[in-house]
């Protein structure tokens, strides 16, 4: 007789973390790795499951101060360095990878920032109180009458990304902060917020004070609209979504560029440049997805083509990996995109096809340099996520205009009244002058404006 059968590999489960423990929910859904592989079963908890868990983290009360940092740092270790539902850390960055796409040293260095995150949250997220506010009644200077630094609320709502695991260092300064926190995970990738939040319960967090709800469309909704505030990462149509809304924080494309007026010379820039646009995968908002250069740009792009044309193609979870990889059908559907976006640009790399089929129903990412004709091009506000950058002329009188809606500008630039401009310009979140690369960021420093701007606010008070 012949053997049977091997049977096929377990999936990893990953259940609701309700404020009850954890709920395995009977709507649950397969997430595979970029290959179609089942990797796990996430359980999708209904409204009425999504209603009470909220209502349980608006009964619960706060840890004290002391608390919350201590739990936060323990957190991290937590994190990192132990087993959580029998996966190792090791076995979660290869996984994350493999269904994310990422590759396996961008995975690691992110999960670096966010146990360096959780180390730091505390202070990190009492950056954005201001100078002349407490950060509680009982200090001293509220007897003769002072600002105080209060939540606006005590419940919020997170809607996680999915595409790299780095957002998710921001949203623990709330907790940092008193308040009981609610996330959404993404289907994409749900392994990196759930194994967050059964670090913070293990560390010292209440099952109602963070919770992980995976959902249907329309009970995500009903997390938002139980929470007080609330978070949300996606794409330029989310932005529009919750633009007018005041208690919702929409975190969209990032459109992060870098400009080169002609009192610099480009060449002595290359290394940030490159790294700039390849860096992460070119996956993240704060990759360069354009470039501004006073003069022709057509040298400057040739040079930027041939430093990407030698990233390698690799598996995700290559310890060389360096480009980003889909399903083969997702990266035939980006190729086609951008084929059509790019219309009369100049394609110095990725004009005859960025898909590199890897074999196994799963293809990488391959770089794309464009040029185009001129500053207001409208190719240039195009993000993609993989290393894509379109490389545009700039002109003194174009000014600012073709450099709003930026995430990080890099000006490499001697101009002072530029500087002044850019600085001035409300659509440009950080400003880096010098050789320095889009994607740097650091604990304690705002990303799109501190966390802490949003979730908090001054009261004054005054006590005998």
């Amino acid at each position: 007789m012949g053997s049977a059968a091997a049977a096929p590999p377990r999936l990893i489960a990953l259940d609701a973390l309700g404020p009850g423990g954890a709920y395995q929910a009977r709507r649950r859904i397969t997430v595979a790795d970029v290959a179609g592989t089942p990797v796990a079963e996430l359980s999708l908890v209904p409204k009425l499951y999504v209603t009470r868990a909220m209502s349980a983290l608006r009964r619960a009360r706060s840890l004290a101060p002391p608390e919350r940092s201590a739990a936060l740092a323990r957190a991290g270790e937590i994190f990192a360095g132990e087993t959580i539902d029998g996966m190792t850390f090791a076995e979660y960055a290869r996984t994350v990878s493999r269904v994310s796409g990422v590759p396996l040293t961008v995975v690691r260095s992110a999960t670096a920032a966010i146990v360096d995150a959780t180390a730091k949250a505390h202070t990190s997220a009492h950056q954005a109180q201001p100078v002349g506010a407490v950060a509680g009644w009982r200090a001293p200077a509220t007897r003769a009458g002072c600002a105080v630094w209060t939540r606006r609320g005590s419940v919020f709502a997170v809607h996680a990304a999915g595409n790299h695991p780095g957002p998710h260092s921001l949203w623990p300064e709330a907790l940092a902060l008193g308040y009981r926190v609610a996330v959404r995970p993404s289907r994409r990738e749900p392994f990196t917020p759930h194994r967050l939040v059964t670090a913070l319960r293990s560390a010292g967090f209440g099952a109602d004070h963070v919770v992980l709800l995976p959902t249907e469309y329309d009970a995500a909704d009903e997390i938002l609209a139980s929470a007080d505030l609330g978070l949300v990462y996606g794409g330029d149509e989310v932005v529009r979504k919750y633009s007018s809304d005041q208690r919702v924080l929409p975190q969209g494309p990032g459109r992060s560029k870098i400009l080169l007026t002609a009192d610099v010379d480009w060449r002595e820039h290359l290394d940030t440049i490159v790294d700039s646009v390849s860096h992460e995968a070119g996956v993240a908002c704060i990759n360069t997805s354009a470039v501004f250069v006073e003069g022709d740009p057509a040298p400057l792009a040739r040079a930027i083509a041939e430093r990407l044309a030698a990233l390698p193609t690799l598996a995700p979870e290559d310890p060389k990996a360096a480009l980003p990889v889909q399903p083969l059908a997702a990266a035939r559907a980006m190729e086609h995109y951008l084929h059509a976006q790019a219309g009369d640009a100049v394609p110095w790399l990725g004009g005859t096809g960025i898909v590199d089929d890897l074999g196994d129903g799963s293809a990488a990412l391959r770089p794309a340099v464009y040029q185009v004709d001129r500053p207001d091009a409208r190719q240039a506000g195009i993000e993609l996520p993989f290393p894509c950058v379109w490389v545009a002329p700039w002109t003194p009188e174009a000014g600012t205009r073709p450099l709003r809606n930026t995430l990080v500008l890099t000006a490499i630039t001697r101009n002072e009244s530029l500087i002044d401009e850019l600085l001035d310009e409300p659509t440009i979140s950080n400003v880096y002058l010098g050789d320095h690369p889009t994607y740097w960021i650091e604990p304690g420093v705002p990303h799109d404006s501190y966390l802490g701007e949003f979730l908090m606010r001054t009261k004054t008070v005054i006590r005998s």
